[in-house]
């Protein structure tokens, strides 16, 4: 199969409008928000924009897809209240992603809000057990890999691998591997030997075949900053030769490069050209 690579695409013409233009700038893979990233209430998901949906899919041959949560969701929360909201909207998206026959969603699963990393990936651990148990099974999880601003969990990966242990291993729960989160968070990909550093603690922790997404953005700030800035692909801190190592890793192969770069407009196909034309 070759090489998935695509770009978060708006939504703002349709659910099936946002294919039809990932199509047209040369995406392969689509990645949408299936409601505001920046509200807790979400519109209904009506029959007919399934519909529109599943026909741009087939109509374009572009099929693979996946979404991302709010950004106001935090399964490690301190509050009980912002804890039980936060797990009631990732079921409700994952339950929209099963309607819209979106088999993954991509979650920035918590952060511990002072109480330190032990108490928030406890937290974080049964929040997503709970969640795993309430929804769909033709939905998976997939926890992305973070800067670490802030409190973030989710910067290191042993804590990926904490969660998974707590859960039982569970299929569905799967990773997102972010080229700017790894890196402003201390994995330094830019040379051969710490991207190979990086791919081995990955799979020796995590296992490769656990990545089902690679959001391929590079980094406006240094490394090691713990800061979450996206560049565009060669034009950052960790420049090309990283992303055409991960483009062409055959260890990777299975996992779709998804760009989240700024200007979506005017550089989403610039950025997805960059990736591609990688390919060797």
């Amino acid at each position: 199969m070759a090489r998935l690579i695509g770009a978060h695409m708006p939504t703002s013409g349709g659910f099936g409008e946002a294919v039809r233009k990932g199509s047209e700038i040369g995406c392969t893979a689509v990645q949408v928000f299936t409601s505001s990233p920046q509200q807790w209430r979400a519109k209904k998901i009506t029959d007919e924009m399934v519909e529109d949906f599943l026909a741009a899919r087939e109509e374009t041959g572009l099929d693979w897809m996946i979404s991302h949560d709010s950004y106001l969701i935090n399964l490690a929360a301190t509050e009980e209240d912002l804890r039980k909201k936060s797990m009631e909207a990732l079921i409700a998206e994952m339950e929209r992603c099963s309607k819209l026959r979106i088999p993954y969603v991509v979650s920035h699963m918590g952060a511990h809000k002072g109480e330190g990393e032990e108490k928030g990936l406890k937290r974080l651990t049964k929040s997503t057990k709970s969640v795993l148990a309430e929804t769909p099974e033709d939905v998976s999880l997939a926890m992305e890999t973070t800067a670490g601003t802030g409190s973030s969990l989710g910067y290191r990966f042993e804590h990926l691998a904490e969660v998974l242990e707590g859960c039982g291993w569970p299929e569905r729960l799967v990773v997102c591997l972010d080229t700017c989160h790894v890196f402003a968070a201390g994995y330094d990909i830019r040379t051969e030997e710490g991207y190979e550093a990086m791919i081995e603690e990955f799979g020796s922790l995590v296992g490769l075949e656990r990545i089902v997404c690679i959001h391929a953005n590079d980094s406006l700030h240094p490394f090691g900053s713990r800061k979450d800035r996206h560049a565009h692909i060669g034009e950052g801190e960790i420049g090309p030769e990283a992303f055409r190592r991960i483009v062409n890793d055959p260890r990777l192969a299975h996992a779709p490069l998804i760009v989240e770069t700024p200007d979506a407009e005017t550089m989403h196909e610039v950025n997805v050209r960059r990736l591609t034309e990688m390919l060797s």
